[in-house]
């Protein structure tokens, strides 16, 4: 039901970051020739360039705001923060867990998409190189949440802070995302091992295989849940001997950004799921988030209200969540 939604405090860690979002009008596979990739050197002229707030933690705090919870951030970030904390507490999203480093700058993501939304991304740790020095026990403030998340960020700090949740007895849902690039095998079992769900999407699910040597059925040792990420083609939830549950992709109005859309899905996903909605509405839920960050340039730049999110939710798949 509608009055359901909303309300729960729930920690977010993660990175902190501004993004340069670029556009290519063109396909980067048109400008890359195959049998010269081991010395690639190319330049892209692009057509738009904007900076903008990013960050996984703060993306997902941002939507979660968005449906009513009570983030709250564990990062860390630099010198070039302020600005940037006035406008998250202003949106509702607790930054008092945020640390700034003065001698750093908050970490930059450099992202360039073509016409086709492939993405070629550099990204400037900066400050998020000491995201590790951060405790939920120790730098934690306020009550404490119903669930964590524990998202892209330095990888020794991903691994201290679902060591935490694990020792606290505190329900998470690991997503190492794009960082299963960094991390080698025994790091990434020991942050999702005991979580209560692992989230990423196909391709990054492929290179945990690839690197813990786990066949399809062992990854289902890992967690409670194993949420499975396909793009436009929607995602789903798999369970230790049980049916796959297949969530479909919400409509999308236009196709604008890419950037951002996995974060406000795992902020919709977790909202259903401390909601106490089924994993099906929950999904459908990710799946609604995630198109209102399709839709516009940069991964903040959204906004509706619950009713607003209700109804589309409504007038994608017929029925409010339950």
């Amino acid at each position: 039901m509608a009055e359901k939604i909303g309300g729960h405090r729930i920690l977010v860690t993660g990175s902190l970051a501004w993004d340069q979002i670029m556009e290519f009008g063109g396909n980067f596979k048109d400008h890359i020739l195959p049998d010269k990739a081991h010395v690639i050197s190319i330049s892209f002229l692009v057509e738009k360039l904007k900076k903008q707030r990013g960050g996984c933690s703060a993306n997902i705090a941002y939507s979660l705001a968005l449906l009513g919870e009570k983030p709250a951030i564990l990062a860390a970030a630099g010198n070039d923060f302020a600005d940037y904390r006035a406008w998250l507490e202003g949106q509702g999203v607790d930054c008092r867990a945020v640390k700034v480093f003065a001698d750093e700058l908050t970490a930059s993501c450099f992202i360039t998409t073509d016409m086709v939304n492939n993405q070629i991304v550099g990204f400037f740790p900066g400050a998020m190189r000491k995201a590790g020095e951060l405790s939920l026990t120790k730098d934690l403030q306020g009550d404490k949440p119903v669930l964590a998340i524990v998202s892209p960020d330095d990888p020794a700090a991903m691994l201290r802070h679902a060591r935490e949740c694990r020792e606290t007895k505190l329900p998470y849902l690991y997503d190492p995302s794009f960082q299963v690039t960094a991390m080698d095998g025994k790091t990434l079992l020991e942050g999702c091992r005991g979580a209560k769900a692992l989230l990423m999407n196909d391709y990054e699910m492929a290179v945990l295989q690839e690197k813990t040597k786990l066949t399809d059925n062992e990854v289902l040792d890992l967690a409670e849940l194993i949420i499975v990420t396909f793009g436009e083609k929607g995602s789903e939830i798999r369970r230790k001997g049980k049916d796959v549950v297949k969530i479909p992709p919400a409509k999308v109005g236009k196709v604008v950004d890419p950037t951002g859309a996995g974060d406000a899905y795992r902020a919709g996903f977790v909202s259903g799921l401390v909601s106490g909605y089924s994993l099906e509405s929950s999904g459908r839920m990710g799946s609604i988030a995630a198109v209102y960050v399709v839709e516009q340039h940069g991964p903040q730049q959204h906004a509706y209200t619950r009713v607003d999110f209700l109804k589309r939710y409504q007038d994608n798949f017929g029925a409010a969540p339950s």
